[in-house]
């Protein structure tokens, strides 16, 4: 009994003792891992998930508040935070010294404006971990909070998204009872928006069987169902935990841009955490796709090593580039030294036209931020906006056709109005227009019909709903656009494109082909793969659509020559049996 007592009053005073403390590391205190075994992480509030299926905001969506914790060690860091932020969107700071901080604020020039203060005190800085998620329901419907338990036995940290939610006049769901009592932190997750998201396998580890926070064991399907059910999250992609990140948390070594494009750090070859990321990032590769199904654009970014040199595998602190956070149409990088910064800021720039990129010292003697084992993402969390006009876009690869299909899906909580793709080759000043039409739902669609000598496009999309309100995307446009390339075609390639088909292929009896822009008779011979001819017609195009009977003898790779005043074109068709 004796022990038992000493051990709650040792809970006690540590936990006093943190309230008023001014900076914790990212990771564990030893006071805390002497804490762990006594502290109490779930509670019993019930927190059901959403009756309406939600989808979790991506960190480049439209952000209504950038939020973090003031702390004074670390002001001048987030001065300049918040003097960026306040040109994008509200900035809430949780303190217990509104006076001081608005006083300092001032006194170094910022515009208070766009400042909100909530009289909340917490217990460390590292805001991304503990404060909550921004759903949606029904992709752009009702706006409401997520909230994890917050794996630090710091009470007032875990508890600060009600205050927000509160705040904000939202909705707050919380994973906080079994068998939903689920442990978490935003540093260790990522949402492209579309219902994927990504982690690290800590997300298991720190769930599963004797964990070490007295939840209830699950499975890996279970912790996915959660994610699920309170965010919608259907694929949920974890990769292995690296040796030399303590914390194991994926916002230090990677950052999605967009939906298809994953930012990652890059060590020197077989330094540090280099060979697990390269492994990590090939099993995304070779695993999952885009929302779009195509594959992921992998950018990397090189890592700065100390000014002796050293990596984390050689005592160097956890230095990357991607703990950056996106802001509308401001991204905050955390930076260390100009001969390493520069280039790094430049792949920003180059990765993120039209962004205001800013980078801001985490790595000096007065404010030595990276040697608690976070930066800029790590301090800062955001809360989108009450009614998002959400566009998403894959977008165009490079094409080998004057006519481009473009396709988006456009959503609203009053409805779209309209919606455009502007466009212009590459050079020129102003952009051209070309309207969308909603084809199925929230699906819109257009043709770029463009000039023959079209070597690259610039585009974006533009969308307003109905209730007025109107947005870009990429967001940063006309400033930041999208661009493709187009190959010039030869005459056969051409005429290729204008002859669509054989339809169905493989076939048994019959083929069909679409025919645009083509006229006239057009003579059809059929080949084997031989090179023998098996027959030979003249058609007449009347509508735009030609039919062919096939022999029933012919099986194999046949080799179908129209040709014609638009000239000749071959197409390949798979000739099926009639036993088969």
């Amino acid at each position: 009994m004796k022990k038992i007592y000493s051990g709650f009053l040792f809970s006690l005073l540590f936990l006093n003792s943190i309230n008023a403390q001014e900076v914790l590391p990212k990771g564990l205190t030893q006071e805390e891992k002497l804490l762990l075994p006594n502290y109490k992480f779930t509670e019993t509030k019930r927190t059901p998930a959403p009756t309406s299926p939600v989808r979790t905001s991506a960190q480049w969506e439209e952000v209504e508040y950038l939020v973090i914790r003031w702390t004074t060690q670390y002001q001048n860091i987030q001065r300049q935070i918040v003097q960026a932020a306040v040109k994008e969107c509200k900035v809430l700071i949780a303190t217990t010294s509104e006076n001081t901080v608005r006083t300092y604020l001032t006194n170094n020039g910022v515009d208070l404006t766009n400042v909100q203060f909530l009289n909340a005190n917490t217990n460390s800085i590292w805001i991304r971990d503990y404060a909550a998620n921004t759903v949606y329901s029904n992709d752009v419907g009702e706006r409401a909070l997520v909230d994890w338990i917050y794996n630090r036995p710091r009470p007032l940290d875990n508890t600060l998204p009600t205050s927000h939610a509160a705040y904000v006049g939202v909705p707050l769901y919380v994973t906080d009872t079994s068998p939903n009592d689920l442990v978490n932190t935003g540093g260790n997750f990522m949402s492209d928006g579309m219902g994927n998201a990504f982690a690290s396998k800590l997300i298991l580890d720190e769930n599963k069987t004797g964990n070490s926070y007295g939840v209830s064991a699950k499975t890996e399907e279970q912790v996915d169902k959660i994610l699920k059910d309170y965010m919608g999250v259907s694929s949920y992609r974890k990769m292995t935990v690296l040796p030399y990140d303590e914390i194991h948390h994926i916002d230090m070594h990677m950052k999605l841009l967009d939906e298809e494009t994953i930012l990652v750090s890059q060590y020197p070859e077989g330094v540090a955490d280099g060979p697990q990321i390269k492994q990590n990032i090939d099993y995304i590769k070779n695993t999952f796709k885009t929302p779009f199904g195509n594959d992921y654009d992998i950018k990397w970014i090189p890592v700065p090593a100390s000014t002796t040199g050293a990596y984390p595998n050689t005592g160097g602190a956890y230095r990357t580039y991607t703990n950056a956070v996106i802001i509308n149409k401001t991204i905050l990088v955390p930076t260390y030294r100009p001969e390493v910064d520069e280039p790094a800021l430049a792949i920003y720039r180059q990765l993120m036209p039209g962004y205001k990129v800013v980078g801001i010292d985490v790595d000096n003697s007065g404010e030595d931020l990276i040697s608690l084992s976070g930066a800029i993402h790590c301090i800062t969390h955001t809360i989108g906006v009450a009614d998002p006009l959400w566009i998403t876009h894959s977008k165009i690869k490079n094409v080998n056709s004057s006519t481009v299909p473009v396709e988006a899906q456009i959503k609203h909580n009053s409805g779209i109005a309209q919606a455009k793709v502007f466009w212009r080759e590459s050079g020129d000043i102003g952009f051209q227009e070309t309207s969308m039409t909603n084809s199925v739902e929230s699906k819109w669609t257009a043709n770029l019909s463009l000039p023959s000598t079209s070597k690259k496009i610039e585009y974006y999309i533009w969308a307003q709903a109905n209730s007025g309100k109107s947005i870009t995307r990429p967001i940063v446009a006309p400033d930041g656009y999208w661009t493709f390339d187009v190959a010039q075609l030869s005459v056969e390639d051409l005429n290729s494109k204008n002859i669509e088909g054989p339809f169905p292929n493989p076939a048994n009896n019959k083929v069909s082909f679409n025919l645009k822009n083509v006229s006239g008779d057009i003579h059809v011979s059929i080949h084997n793969i031989i090179g023998q001819k098996l027959s030979e017609q003249k058609i007449n195009n009347n509508d735009g659509t030609i039919s062919l009977d096939l022999n029933p003898k012919w099986s194999g790779v046949l080799l179908i020559t129209l040709e014609g005043k638009f000239g000749k074109v071959t197409k390949k068709l798979i000739k099926r049996s009639d036993l088969n």
